[in-house]
């Protein structure tokens, strides 16, 4: 009886352990253990998340190839380089785009910048080629957001040329049942975020190339 007992107890635990792992992984891909704790921009719109992600990846470009995809996030603008397809099903209207777009390069405090048509946040901070943070909440029909809400994309340099581009998420509840929308989406957020990071990484870096490529009309043949 005891072994059987000790079998199932052991086998809870484990499951749980297990479980724990995988919701930080998803919370914190690609993060190191220094920026998770790190203070970012925008951290102070939610003075106390209940619940926070950073996610993070290496650039191998300079802030200003990262920059411009950053400053051109949005439904109606740059898109979210993500996957356009599954937006799209939700009525979301993302078309992402594969080239800088000059008329979405200046952005201010206060600008609007959408997730769907009917669904701004508000930039909150807008330092070129260093960090973009949007706030808000998301509207659900007459009732107010069940959370406050921020997203920041920090620009950090890595060095040898490289960029650290971290983005946070935080959650603050102002209402009880809002866990309960926000936590199951947590690996929905990782899978999104991840393809937009990597998204971000493939345009910054082919932007950087161009600029690093030699310009044809001062090639002299040998």
């Amino acid at each position: 009886m005891w072994p059987r007992k000790l079998f199932g107890l052991s086998t809870v635990v484990l499951g749980a352990a297990a479980l724990a792992m995988a919701r930080r992984g998803a919370m914190h891909w690609g993060a190191t253990t220094d920026e998770v704790a790190r203070a970012l921009p925008g951290d102070a719109l939610v003075a106390r998340a209940d619940l926070q992600s950073t996610r993070a990846l290496t650039i191998h470009a300079g802030s200003a190839s990262v920059w411009p995809w950053v400053a051109q996030l949005g439904q109606g603008r740059g898109g979210f380089y993500s996957y356009d397809r599954v937006e799209n099903l939700l009525g979301c209207d993302i078309h992402s785009s594969d080239v800088v777009l000059p008329g979405h390069q200046d952005i201010s405090v206060g600008d609007q910048i959408r997730l769907a048509p009917q669904m701004p946040l508000t930039v909150a901070v807008a330092d070129p080629g260093a960090g973009l943070v949007l706030t808000g909440g998301i509207l659900m029909g007459a009732m107010p957001s069940p959370w406050t809400f921020s997203w920041a994309f920090v620009l950090a340099d890595a060095g040898h040329g490289s960029t650290r581009l971290l983005v946070r998420e935080r959650y603050g509840y102002t209402a009880r049942w809002a866990a309960l929308v926000v936590e199951p989406t947590s690996l929905v957020s990782l899978v999104m975020t991840r393809k937009m990071l990597r998204g971000i990484k493939e345009r910054a870096e082919r932007l950087q190339s161009a600029v690093n490529a030699p310009d044809p009309s001062t090639v002299t043949a040998g």
